[in-house]
């Protein structure tokens, strides 16, 4: 009760202002125009006699503009305590207007006095009233300052990390965000790496160009041995090579730099992911066989357990483990395994069935044989051979069947920056080769004593790669530091299942989204969390405008924000150590890169240079000659098996009735 008692008083004060302030403005008429009341016979004795003892005691009407200031004054005071009315369609524009036409009318036609008094009180009447509205639309609007922020952007800002943490494994990121009404300098400081890192963002969202880039630079600058797999070979991989040729002085033992690239094999050094010394034990060969049907085969992540999924990784992972058994594996490569597997199965099974610890694994194909169902034998083995059929490639297999390097990277007595390029229009073709090096390398890797290192895995979604999340899960001990770059969550439920998608997910400790949406934008938000924020709500009737606040728990960044993100714009959150604390973990910012220091510098790059020559002696290019030649050899090599292993078979008593069996 006393505060609309309160609120009654103040309206009547307000009144009493403005009508003080127009009755000036009459006196003014009366003083300025004098001689135009006189000859109307409107003049009043009484009303000079007060109008010149006001003039003596306070000079007011000693100047037209005096008593105008005076007078609107009062008015703007009185504007502010005004009630609002009812109008949600008032802008700035119109108050502009009103303005500038209603000072000029008032205030500067103080000539038109000596012209014409009538037209001078018109236009100050005119001006006055134009004054009063726009100070009335302007009370109501400074009431309703919630049409100012729409977007809600001064709730959802808040404070970020200002200070630059450094230690020898950081990367860290210039950034500026805004909070209370202005940008700040501030930094992004991946103080542990090893936690694991996720990389977020819709295509030409500056995933590569802000963050992925900068990890590969920081990372070389700190000693660390390196994997990229570069999907759009060669974006990333000219970086590593050209930030090593400037900061080779890093590593206490210099690095060597290799490329694998199926498209060109000149710029491209040749290594066998089957290497017999990587296998020692049955269950990296079922691992490696695993990866790759799994790369031909994406929907088969979601089916795991299924009889036509496990039957042609069991057959293939036997032809593994074959070819590394058989003369030490000298032929132990992956193009000799899809050779061998597109030999008749009756000469296959003959053969692998003549080694005791491969006989129990083929089972079930045993008793597929054994007991003529010969159309299931046919679809176990079809599901094998037709997925690999697609990857026979004369390149590929130049590249797979060669030992120019090992993939043990971190190695601190043989470091390596090693690059794997992709190439999006045959992704089909290499997924399964580039699957299969991936998951070597991230078995090799993780081993203790070894050098720090960086795997950092553009599109890593187009790439099944077993072992994933253990890799994220247990590496930090080893200085493991593994960045995941790709599009949208969704990606990884589509290519490595539900649950597998939701473990790489969860596990991961550092994370940067550029703009995202639907689902990977509400888990992202929700990641995040919650704050107070401040609600206010306006009420707006013929007569008033009442203002009310309240806190409620709403969302730090909301998913609408997250998939409205501009290119360059970022928000995650890191993590910390023990002995590195940071408060302000959350962040809303743009990444800040200088682009012109940076185009610059790649202007300055070289090129990746040709790591083979195919030119004979008498300077002809003779490339598809011997890479035909490593095809045909590839051949001739499991031919080759085939016989000696028959031979072999028919030779020894005990193992003879296979080919009896055969023949029956």
């Amino acid at each position: 009760m006393m505060q609309e008692d309160d609120l009654r008083g103040l309206a009547k004060i307000m009144a009493f202002m403005r009508a003080v302030s127009i009755l000036l403005v009459l006196m003014n008429f009366y003083w300025f125009c004098y001689s135009f009341f006189h000859d109307q016979g409107w003049t009043l004795e009484i009303l000079e006699r007060i109008l010149k003892n006001f003039q003596r005691t306070s000079g007011l009407f000693s100047s037209s503009l005096y008593s105008k200031l005076f007078a609107l004054i009062l008015l703007a005071l009185s504007c502010l305590g005004t009630k609002g009315v009812k109008n949600e369609k008032i802008k700035w524009t119109n108050i502009n207007s009103c303005l500038i036409i209603g000072s000029i009318l008032y205030l500067l036609n103080f000539p038109l006095i000596q012209i014409s008094a009538s037209l001078y009180m018109l236009t100050t009447s005119a001006g006055f009233i134009l004054l009063m509205v726009a100070g009335l639309w302007m009370s109501r609007l400074l009431k309703t300052r919630l049409m100012d922020d729409p977007f809600n952007n001064e709730n959802e800002s808040f404070m970020q990390e200002t200070r630059l943490i450094e230690n020898e494994y950081s990367v860290n990121l210039p950034t500026r965000f805004y909070y209370k009404g202005k940008w700040n300098d501030g930094w992004i400081s991946v103080v542990n790496p090893f936690r694991g890192t996720i990389v977020l963002g819709t295509p030409g969202s500056g995933k590569s160009w802000a963050i992925i880039n900068n990890y590969i630079k920081q990372h070389i600058e700190h000693g660390f041995a390196m994997y990229v797999f570069d999907f759009k070979f060669d974006d990333l991989s000219i970086i590593v090579y050209n930030h090593l040729l400037k900061h080779s002085d890093k590593y206490k033992v210099k690095p060597k730099f290799y490329v694998i690239n199926f498209d060109d094999p000149r710029h491209s050094h040749r290594c066998n992911p089957l290497s017999p010394s990587f296998l020692t034990d049955i269950s990296d060969a079922y691992e490696s066989a695993y990866t790759i049907m799994l790369n031909l085969n994406k929907s088969w992540a979601t089916r795991q357990g299924d009889f036509f999924v496990e039957s042609p990784i069991i057959l293939l992972a036997a032809i593994i483990w074959y070819l590394k058994i058989y003369k030490n594996g000298k032929y132990c490569t992956f193009p000799h395994a899809i050779e061998l597997l597109n030999k008749k199965y009756e000469d296959l099974f003959t053969i692998i069935t003549s080694y005791p610890e491969l006989e129990n694994y083929l089972s079930a194909f045993l008793d597929a044989w054994e007991g003529g169902a010969q159309d299931q034998l046919q679809g176990q083995i079809a599901s094998a051979k037709i997925p690999l059929s697609r990857i026979i490639s004369p390149n590929l297999y130049w590249v797979m069947s060669g030992d120019d390097f090992s993939l043990d990277i971190n190695n601190p007595k043989e470091p390596k920056l090693l690059c794997v390029g992709s190439n999006p229009d045959r992704q089909n073709i290499y997924s399964a080769a580039l699957g299969l090096y991936n998951s070597r390398i991230i078995r090799m890797v993780n081993r203790k004593n070894q050098l720090k290192c960086s795997i950092i895995i553009d599109e890593s979604s187009l790439i099944y790669q077993k072992g994933l999340d253990s890799l994220i899960a247990t590496a930090r001990s080893n200085l493991v530091s593994v960045t995941l770059a790709l599009q949208d969550y969704s990606m990884f439920t589509r290519d490595y299942g539900d649950k597998e998608a939701k473990v790489i997910q969860n596990i991961v400790g550092n994370i940067f989204s550029g703009q995202v949406v639907g689902d990977t934008a509400r888990t992202l938000s929700e990641r995040f969390g919650k704050i107070v924020q401040k609600r206010q709500s306006i009420s707006i009737n013929r007569n008033d405008t009442s203002t009310s606040i309240s806190t409620q728990l709403d969302s730090l960044i909301p998913a609408s924000k997250i998939s409205t993100l501009s290119q360059g714009m970022f928000v995650g959150a890191v993590a910390d150590n023990f002995d590195e604390k940071i408060d302000q973990k959350i962040f809303h910012c743009q990444i800040v890169v200088d682009n012109e220091k940076v185009k610059n510098e790649m202007k300055n790059y070289k090129p990746i240079p040709q790591i083979r020559s195919f030119l004979n002696d008498a300077g002809e290019d003779i490339m598809d000659i011997e890479i035909d030649k490593n095809y045909r050899k590839i051949k001739l090599d499991v031919s080759f098996i085939i016989a000696d292993e028959m031979q072999r078979i028919a030779d020894d008593p005990e193992l003879s009735h296979l080919i009896k069996k055969n023949k029956k």
